[in-house]
Order: structure tokens, then sequence, then C-alpha cells
């Protein structure tokens, strides 16, 4: 039967698939509608299965709140290129994600793929469509949810995001300042030089030895203090570890607007300044694509690959 422009049309609306693929699905299904639906998600199954193996290392960070802005949801959802990661159909999708996680809070990623995503999908026959639709590997890394009085940052259009989490009595929360506070904080934890712990307490003992053997090392490699007795070498040592906790720890960094006080002297200011207290419950950092495997495109391979229709 001849399949209509209005058939690829709907059939088009209905899956985000390209029009050729929409009729060749009409085509094999002698034009039913749900019946073309049916092949294009099987399809979308094995074009998934497919690229899983392909590097996926882009992609974005993006942050959700409730309504009541006391529970947030952090995700990282990579692709394979940063084109796919600027497109709006994958932001919409990232996005449709967040809202899953924070009206169903799931425990972990296995819980979240096969929550609904809407009423046409789980999540993961989402992300497995949005795979055979879009044409790349997708993967959703990672995700947190984070309760209490929390503020958020973006940078670099989802290439890092930050949640940050306060105590904070009524005093300080409420004063027309803790906003803009709150916010200095985040982009300070996405600044150059991103902490790994809020205070020193909170370095485990392995890691303060471990940069005590490094910077033992140091020493001993430099031929003027080679012979120095292991005592002095040791006060040497001690001397240098409080700029490992000006590296790590967040209140013991330079505050990004001013690098004149620390970050905890700038929170103790404020709480000062607004008549409360404020200290930095914890935080959550996110940069797109940590530690995964880059993938290294080769065009004029892809295109020979193209011209010769593999």
């Amino acid at each position: 039967m001849a399949i209509t422009a209005k058939q690829v049309s709907d059939l088009r609306t209905k899956t985000g698939c390209g029009m050729m693929e929409c009729k060749k699905a009409l085509t094999e299904a002698n034009g039913d509608f749900d019946e073309a639906v049916k092949i294009l998600r099987e399809k979308g199954l094995s074009v998934a299965a497919k690229k899983a193996g392909r590097i996926a290392a882009e992609g974005v960070v993006d942050i959700m709140f409730n309504d009541a802005h006391d529970t947030a949801a952090m995700i990282e959802v990579n692709a394979e290129t940063d084109f796919v990661a600027k497109n709006e159909t994958f932001k919409e999708f990232v996005r449709g994600i967040l809202a899953v996680i924070i009206e169903k809070k799931p425990a972990d990623i296995d819980a979240l793929m096969a929550l609904d995503y809407n009423s046409d999908f789980t999540v993961e026959a989402k992300l497995k469509d949005m795979v055979f639709t879009i044409g790349e590997n997708m993967n959703i890394r990672r995700f947190v949810i984070v309760e209490g009085i929390l503020t958020s940052y973006i940078h670099g259009g989802g290439s890092t995001g930050v949640i940050v989490k306060f105590n904070a009595d009524d005093a300080a929360r409420n004063n027309a300042g803790f906003a803009e506070f709150a916010k200095n904080i985040a982009l300070q934890i996405a600044a150059g030089n991103p902490p790994a712990y809020v205070t020193k307490d909170e370095v485990p003992e392995s890691a303060v030895e471990e940069e005590k053997q490094i910077l033992i090392a140091q020493i001993k490699n430099d031929e003027k203090n080679a012979s120095k007795p292991d005592a002095i070498i040791e006060k040497m040592v001690q001397g240098k570890i409080g700029k490992f906790y000006e590296r790590v720890c967040l209140v013991e960094q330079a505050y990004v607007k001013d690098d004149k006080m620390t970050v905890g002297q700038y929170i103790e200011s404020c709480a000062k300044a607004f008549g409360g207290k404020i200290s930095v419950d914890s935080f959550y950092l996110y940069e797109r694509g940590e530690g995964l495997e880059k993938r290294e495109d080769n065009f004029a391979d892809e295109i020979a690959q193209m011209v010769k229709g593999n």
C-alpha cells in the first residue's frame, strides 16, 4: 500500500526518528501505525546494543530542584560528541530524567532505569530510543539527590555542576544576602582548584600520610636536602603540609573573590553580617567526563567509511 507523507510525519512526531526510517517502518508494517512504532523501537534496541561499546565521555551535567527548593538532583549523562550534548532533544531528555529522580528518588542507577520515564517508556527504554534516534552511544553515568538548605551552580553549559548543602540558622538563611553568599561558595568549589573536603577533620589519615611521603621524596630528591637528618626533613614536611590542606579543604582555600581571606574567613564574616550561624555541611561536584577515556576522532577515516557505505 502507498504510504502518505502525513503518515510519515505523524510517525516521526511520535518517535523522533528520521523520515526515511519512518517510511521504511510503515512500509514494513503495511501502514499499521502501532506496528511501525514497534518496529522502530525494536530497531532502536538493536542499534543501541551495537553502539554500547563506543566511547561516550562528552555530554552534560545538569541540576534540578523541587518546588520547595529543599531537594536537588544532579546528574551526568554522557554522549559521544559535544555536538549532541548541545542538542535540545538531548537536553530535554536529561531534564526529563531529573524530573523522574526528584519525584521517585531512586536508590541507584539500576533503580532509576526501571522507573517510568513517561507513559511510553521506562528510563532504560527511553535511553535506548535516544541512542537510536540521535545515532550516538549514551550513558546515564551517575546522579545524586541532596536535601536541606541548598544552592547550586552550573558552569560551562553543563561541563561542571555543584550542589552545596549548608547548616544555617533562621537569622542567616532568611537574610537577603544569603543567596548570593551561598552562590559564591558554589562558585568557589567549581573554580580552578576544586576541593575534595570541607574541613581538615574530614581528610583521611591515609591521604595525609600519602602526601607526607610525596613531600619526603621531593625533599630528598633535592641535592641540598639529601644529606639532612630525618628529624629535620620531618620538620620540613610539617611546614609544607599546610599547603596540602589549603589545596584540598574548602575552608582553607583562598577565597576566589578576595584572596586576602580564606573561604572559612569569608563564611565567618557573612555569618556575622547576617547575625546568624553558617557552616558548609557538604558539597557534591560533578565534572563531565571526569576519569573517562576520551574519544579520539579520525574524521578522514569516518568520511572514507561513509563514502564506502559502511
